[in-house]
C-alpha cells in the first residue's frame, strides 16, 4: 500500500508548500474508548513506540481497570477523560450523547467529579484534565461548566464550536473510520484528500491550530492499520509536521 498521491494537488505536495512557505503543522493523535488491556490496543502502543510518537488515549472512566494502567507503564501515552461511562442519554429521537441530554447539568457534572477522581487516582500524572465527549457531542449548558470544574481543555471534533466560556478545545480532525453502517476503515484517498482539503484551507485562511488524528483502536480492521503502519511515519517524517505530545497543547494550570 502507498498513500502518497501522484498528483501535484496531493496531501504531500500540500506539505511541501507548508515548508516552502515556513510554516508548521502542530499534529498530535488522539485514539478513544480505551478501558483495558487488548491485543488492539497493544498494537496501537506498538505502533506508538515503533515510531516514538506519543498518543493520547481517551480513558472511559468507569471501567478503567488496573490492568490498564500497568500496561501503559514505559510508554509515552496520556489519559484524557472519555467522559463517564460511555452511555447513551439522548432525549427521545436525539443523537447519541453522555454529555447532556435527558438530565440535569448537575447530574452529568456529578459523573465527571467521580470519572476525573478515578483516572486522576489510577493514572497519578499521566492523566490530564481534558474531556473527551462520547460520541464527540457535549451540550453547550455542560461545556460552559468546564472551567469550574477544573477542566483545562475540551476536545470533539473538527472546528472549535463553542469560543469564549468554555475551556480551549483541542480537537480531532481526522477520523480514520467512517461509523455510518457500522466502524469500517475510511479509505486512504478520502482521508489524504480530506486532509490535504483541511490543510490547504489552514493555510490560505492563515489558520493556526494544531491539527488531531483520531483513531478507535477497538473497532481498527486489517486496513485501517496496515494504513496507519504507512502514513503515521510519513506524516511524522515530513518537514511540516511536528508531532505534539497533548500536554505541550494544554493551557498550564493545575492537574490535582
Amino acid at each position: 500500500m502507498t498513500t502518497q498521491p501522484d498528483d501535484a494537488e496531493g496531501l504531500w505536495a500540500e506539505l511541501d508548500r507548508w515548508a516552502d512557505a515556513g510554516r508548521t503543522l502542530d499534529l498530535w493523535w488522539r485514539d478513544d474508548d480505551a478501558c483495558d488491556e487488548t491485543s488492539a490496543l497493544d498494537r496501537l502502543l506498538a505502533l506508538s513506540g515503533r515510531y516514538d510518537l506519543p498518543v493520547a488515549l481517551a480513558v472511559v472512566p468507569a471501567t478503567a481497570t488496573p490492568a490498564l494502567v500497568r500496561r501503559l507503564r514505559g510508554t509515552r501515552a496520556a489519559v484524557l477523560q472519555h467522559g463517564w461511562r460511555h452511555a447513551n442519554h439522548a432525549r427521545l429521537g436525539g443523537r447519541a450523547v453522555e454529555c447532556g441530554g435527558d438530565r440535569p447539568v448537575e447530574a452529568v457534572l456529578a459523573e465527571f467529579r467521580l470519572g476525573r477522581e478515578r483516572l486522576a487516582a489510577l493514572f497519578a500524572a499521566r492523566f490530564h484534565p481534558v474531556m473527551v465527549p462520547p460520541w464527540n457531542r457535549i451540550e453547550r449548558a455542560v461545556a460552559e461548566r468546564l472551567p469550574g470544574e477544573g477542566y483545562r481543555a475540551l476536545s470533539g471534533f473538527g472546528p472549535p464550536a463553542f469560543g469564549p466560556g468554555v475551556p480551549n478545545e483541542i480537537n480531532a480532525d481526522l477520523d480514520v473510520l467512517r461509523w455510518k453502517g457500522g466502524a469500517r476503515f475510511a479509505g486512504a484517498q478520502k482521508l489524504e484528500r480530506t486532509m490535504r482539503e483541511a490543510l490547504a484551507a489552514r493555510r490560505e485562511g492563515g489558520i493556526d491550530r494544531p491539527f488531531g488524528l483520531l483513531t478507535h483502536h477497538l473497532s481498527h480492521d486489517e486496513d485501517t492499520w496496515a494504513f496507519l503502519d504507512h502514513f503515521v511515519p510519513q506524516l511524522a517524517a515530513h518537514p511540516a509536521v511536528r508531532w505534539c505530545d497533548v500536554a505541550s497543547l494544554i493551557p498550564p494550570g493545575d492537574d490535582a
